[in-house]
């Protein structure tokens, strides 16, 4: 038995390495990016800490070099959905009556077998089989899942401390019971970081997780299961079934034990998991919890005092880096006649350096979109544009698919604020840029705030401070995480928690305790130390 309270050190963000010529991190990572190519890794399910083969096959390419098998994977049926429910549900107990610091010390080895010997695993299997680039891959694959293992850790047991009042007589305590049955998490491709957090964050709460990872991110998902195993994670806690939409639809979100779901992906996916729980209300032995983040048409907003040097950067970098296949990702900016053609002389500047290809040759700045669907969907919009008489193409707009999936670097300027690609997300390399009058401010804020459906990211630009007052004001909405002077990307855990409304999702905030909080059934307890022994009151001791 304990008997101790014990503390969880306030964790600090994970230092990014810089990947500097000749430093270790560098030779580490190439060296496993050769390791990893050299083998065609075979992927089963964990289902109950067992590994199953169903031999039903999908292959993972490489998609900057698409005749490159990376890996094999197999794939769930509803058989193995089953069994995952099954192992979710009997793992359950076992994990609820762990102490908290057991499960604690879990989540915060696991934080630190990435920050040591599986960081170049990790980091090369994101490059490898999402195509970043190995500072992306750095934040995102190291950096951001050791943050979320450390901070959420740290987070529950805040909340955990906070306990209501108590009178001399009774004391009141608050627990933070698990939710009943078991959470499925859905998982999006861009991101190993959210793949990780998740199955994580409601299993640090004491609930088990069923993870459907999304097909193109099964790769680097995988390793992330391993390094949980090793950091001592229990069977059955976590169990990971790539599957399809369909059958989860079927037999997970239908299943009377489904208890919530952790989700991030597109608008449209999540609407029907939404109906989907809907129609099937009376069947379940609790209200689900739904939580999840979606699309984004995120938005740059200058006025003419802006910093040009700083916007021109925020552009290049908040558009472009991981091909604009970011939720967060610049995609619409609004920019005043009167600067455009100093800035169009510092895009075209920055644009004209930047190399797009291969992500093991180091200078390239892009590698390619993550598959077909994907190139030819954003293809798709370029040559839309390009055939427009509302739009012409300012830089690149070169699409070539012959060795790997490349889209160069895209800024479209259009002449028409509703224009498609400044309404619709693309999720890749193009930026849609509206020339405002200078004198239309006002106006042109309303179209920033009024043209998109998602709530999502957004940042305003301007060395004037009635200016950002009033933008700031104008667009209160229009974002859940909003920059100033600074491009719509890179939300840090513990510092910019992640969310936005509107049809950008639930706005749960991801990096913070109140995305924990949704994983919690609280329970309220009162000892009455001194009860009462006979029910009248004073009161009525006169007529």
């Amino acid at each position: 038995m304990t008997n101790g309270i014990f503390k969880v050190r306030t964790p600090l963000n994970e230092p990014v390495l810089a990947y500097k010529p000749g430093s270790r991190e560098k030779l580490a990572v190439k060296q496993e990016l050769k390791r990893l190519k050299d083998e065609v890794l075979e992927i089963p399910l964990l289902i109950g800490g067992r590994e199953i083969r169903t031999n039903n096959i999908r292959e993972i390419r490489i998609p900057h070099n698409h005749s490159h098998i990376l890996a094999r994977y197999h794939l769930a049926g509803e058989k193995e959905l089953e069994m995952a429910v099954e192992a979710s549900q009997k793992a359950k107990e076992s994990w609820l009556q762990l102490n908290w610091h057991d499960r604690a010390a879990i989540f915060l080895k696991a934080a630190e077998l990435i920050s040591g010997p599986w960081r170049a695993t990790i980091n090369a299997a994101t490059m490898l089989g999402q195509s970043k680039n190995v500072r992306e891959a750095e934040i995102d694959s190291a950096c951001e899942v050791i943050d979320f293992l450390r901070f959420n850790t740290f987070f529950l047991t805040e909340i955990y401390h906070d306990q209501p009042n108590s009178s001399q007589t009774e004391w009141n305590m608050i627990e933070y019971r698990p939710l009943e049955g078991f959470i499925l998490a859905i998982t999006p491709f861009n991101f190993t970081s959210i793949g990780g957090n998740l199955p994580i964050t409601p299993a640090i709460t004491g609930n088990t997780v069923i993870w459907k990872p999304s097909n193109n991110a099964v790769y680097s998902n995988y390793i992330v299961m391993k390094i949980l195993e090793e950091a001592g994670l229990p069977a059955g806690v976590i169990n990971f079934v790539p599957s399809r939409g369909v059958d989860v639809d079927r037999v997970l979100i239908q299943h009377q034990d489904f208890a919530g779901v952790h989700f991030t992906g597109s608008s449209a996916v999540f609407e029907s998991i939404w109906s989907t729980i809907g129609s099937n209300i009376r069947k379940y032995k609790s209200f689900p919890r739904i939580v999840g983040e979606t699309g984004g048409k995120d938005f740059i907003f200058a006025h003419n005092s802006s910093d040009i040097d700083a916007l021109a950067t925020a552009i290049i970098r908040g558009s472009f880096e991981f091909q604009g296949q970011k939720c967060s990702a610049a995609s619409r900016a609004y920019i005043p006649i009167s600067i455009w053609e100093e800035l169009s002389t510092k895009l075209t500047a920055g644009l004209k350096e930047i190399k797009v290809g291969d992500i093991e040759n180091f200078t390239n700045y892009l590698g390619a979109v993550i598959d077909k669907r994907a190139f030819d969907k954003i293809k798709g919009y370029i040559d839309y544009a390009k055939n427009s008489e509302d739009a012409e193409i300012f830089w690149g707009g070169t699409c070539d698919d012959s060795k790997g999936y490349f889209i160069d670097p895209t800024i479209i300027l259009t002449k028409n604020p509703k224009f498609k690609t400044i309404q619709e997300e693309i999720f890749g390399p193009v930026m849609t840029i509206y020339l405002y009058e200078d004198e239309q401010l006002e106006e042109t804020l309303k179209l920033c705030d009024n043209t998109s459906p998602y709530g999502l990211t957004g940042s305003i630009f301007a060395r004037d401070r009635e200016a950002l007052k009033m933008m700031d004001k104008a667009l209160y909405f229009a974002a859940g995480n909003f920059y100033i002077n600074d491009k719509p990307t890179g939300a840090v855990v513990g510092q910019q928690p992640f969310g936005g409304a509107r049809k950008s999702g639930t706005n749960d905030k991801a990096g913070s305790k109140l995305n924990l909080l949704r994983w919690v059934s609280v329970r309220n307890t009162k000892e009455n130390f001194v009860p009462a022994k006979y029910y009248k009151y004073d009161f009525m001791e006169e007529k």
